[in-house]
């Protein structure tokens, strides 16, 4: 990979990463279903009227963006409200990477192999060790809602793989209609139109350009980039990096939101880590030697 596209995709991990603190900080001034469903909303507007539909089923591009919208973000948002410190969150919703192998190995049939089992154990220690150390700062419901959005975050990755080879970008600019709307009904619904009002009447430019990053730099730039790479690059040499993305939204946190990093919490997040690094790189490190 060349150095500006090494240096490009860095960038990217970081945008990724650093969200995380973006969210906590912009959840001051909005309900989290609400900044779900604005997030989205500038996500499609006004983008969809310059790029053309994506060439699938609309049912498949509505089941992704129910389920990245919906599922993934409603849960994230609610969790980092007050559940989960942002920089655990940036760690805990990796376990993606463990549900899409669980979700392939159902429906696609595809087996779990010795290392996954090994990996998803340490992983599994790593989760283990946050909920035994459950505080004020996270709680069991913040772990639980953020392993929801995880699996929300792996079933639309295996919608997004049956629609084949389409425009990443056209395809993820349409799909946040599909996500806009139910994140609408469902803000009505849980958080009231008085909420709303009030949020939206108090907004500032801050709040704002934090609504404006998530949907721009963190879901056009990033699934943009992401695309680019992944399109003039072996996967093998693009996913590994975004293991990248906790490491730059635990730092994040505990830089500009001052979150604590004791003993315990660098253990879990090392376990993890070791778990997700062995499920990436195995593979790619035994098809190397075996040739």
């Amino acid at each position: 990979m060349p150095l500006r596209h090494l240096l490009l995709a860095l960038l990217l991990m970081v945008v990724w990463g650093s969200n995380f603190v973006v969210v906590k900080t912009t959840l001051h001034q909005l309900p989290p279903l609400l900044m779900a469903a604005l997030r989205f909303a500038l996500a499609a507007f006004p983008a969809l009227l310059w790029l053309p539909r994506p060439a699938v089923d609309w049912r498949n591009v509505a089941a992704y963006g129910f389920l990245i919208g919906v599922v993934q973000f409603s849960c994230l948002y609610t969790a980092i409200q007050g559940h989960i410190t942002p920089g655990l969150a940036s760690l805990v919703v990796q376990t993606q990477a463990f549900f899409t192998t669980g979700l392939a190995m159902y429906f696609l049939r595809e087996r779990v192999q010795a290392f996954q089992w090994g990996a998803l154990c340490l992983a599994m220690c790593g989760l283990g060790l946050i909920a035994w150390h459950t505080d004020g700062d996270t709680s069991l419901l913040g772990l639980v809602l953020v392993l929801t959005a995880a699996l929300g975050w792996s079933s639309g990755t295996l919608v997004c793989k049956q629609a084949g080879g389409v425009n990443l970008l056209s395809y993820v600019v349409w799909s946040s209609v599909w996500a806009t709307f139910p994140l609408l009904g469902l803000s009505l619904v849980f958080e009231g139109w008085p909420a709303i009002q009030e949020a939206l009447q108090q907004a500032h430019a801050l709040t704002w350009a934090g609504v404006a990053w998530q949907a721009w730099a963190n879901t056009l730039f990033g699934y943009a980039v992401w695309g680019w790479l992944m399109a003039r690059h072996p996967a093998a040499t693009v996913a590994p990096l975004s293991l990248l993305v906790p490491v730059f939204g635990m730092a994040s946190s505990a830089l500009l939101l001052g979150e604590p990093l004791p003993g315990w919490k660098l253990g879990a997040a090392a376990l993890v880590m070791a778990g997700l690094a062995l499920n990436v790189l195995w593979p790619r490190w035994r098809a190397r030697h075996a040739g």
